[in-house]
């Protein structure tokens, strides 16, 4: 039964990864990537001699990292917020309004948000103009669009998170609950004493798993939301990748971008984990 599993993995995971030769070399269609010729670390330091590929890397480090900071705790708030409903069906009502945009793709999202913080038709400023006040560029300026990049994201993903934990939540005995109760327990001392140590594996488990994640930003997210006005903050790895190794065809240029990213997500889980190791949750 593992076989199609392993040969999953084999095919579209493990041997692509030799494709990360051309980071090394001077590509070109005609030679292939096995007779390019050799070039060393040309590419890299092409990279970080160039300003503008510097603060692409911090654009998305600062953007992810933003991400990880306000996403991460949200579905947590939200499961515990869930679990203390005793009205099964607002439960399950909220459950599924929350879950439902984890399904629609970034098009349609970008879309949503279009059509509430456009400066001409959007919603919002529609309403600031019966209030007599001007409409604000909220898509066109570097703070606001960092704002909504966020809000989007996490309002996007936070509904699937939500059902993990609330998975964890089953696993934590009910007597722990009624013997906190009989000895005077409020309800937020339940949740701080039980609730939150009884998922606390859940937890640190998707934060190294996110702590992996933190200098990959969403291609789709960023393409459907960006513009020229935000580009200074808006221009992240995969939107380079994209415009200057497709469109560009620098292939082996955007393949020591890539493989930088892939490093530097690696050591990053490898350093969530260790802490983790520290006080007894590590992965692996």
């Amino acid at each position: 039964m593992l076989i199609p599993v392993i040969a999953y993995y084999i095919l579209f995971k493990y041997w692509p990864m030799g494709g990360l030769v051309i980071a090394f070399k001077n590509y070109n269609f005609a030679d292939g990537i096995w007779n390019s010729p050799w070039v060393g670390m040309k590419y890299f330091k092409l990279l970080f001699s160039s300003a503008s590929t510097l603060q692409i890397i911090w654009n998305t480090f600062w953007l992810s990292l933003l991400s990880l900071l306000v996403g991460f705790p949200v579905p947590i708030i939200l499961a515990v917020l869930l679990n203390e409903v005793r009205k099964s069906w607002f439960k399950k009502w909220v459950q599924t309004i929350v879950y439902l945009p984890h399904f629609f793709s970034w098009v349609i999202v970008s879309g949503i948000v279009l059509s509430l913080f456009a400066t001409d038709y959007g919603s919002i400023n529609k309403v600031l103009k019966l209030l007599h006040i001007e409409p604000i560029t909220f898509l066109y300026e570097s703070h606001s669009w960092i704002a909504i990049f966020v809000g989007s994201g996490v309002w996007k993903e936070m509904g699937f998170s939500t059902i993990i934990y609330l998975a964890a939540l089953t696993t934590i005995d009910p007597s722990l609950y009624e013997s906190a109760c009989m000895d005077g327990a409020t309800k937020w001392r339940q949740i701080w004493h039980i609730t939150l140590p009884g998922i606390r594996h859940t937890i640190i488990l998707l934060l190294i798993l996110a702590m992996g994640r933190v200098m990959e930003v969403g291609f789709d997210q960023v393409y459907n939301l960006q513009n020229s006005a935000v580009a200074d903050v808006s221009e992240v790895i995969s939107t380079y990748i994209y415009k200057i190794g497709l469109g560009s065809s620098q292939f082996s240029l955007t393949t020591a971008m890539g493989l930088f990213e892939s490093v530097i997500s690696c050591s990053l889980v490898l350093i969530a984990n260790q802490i983790a190791r520290k006080f007894d949750q590590a992965l692996f």
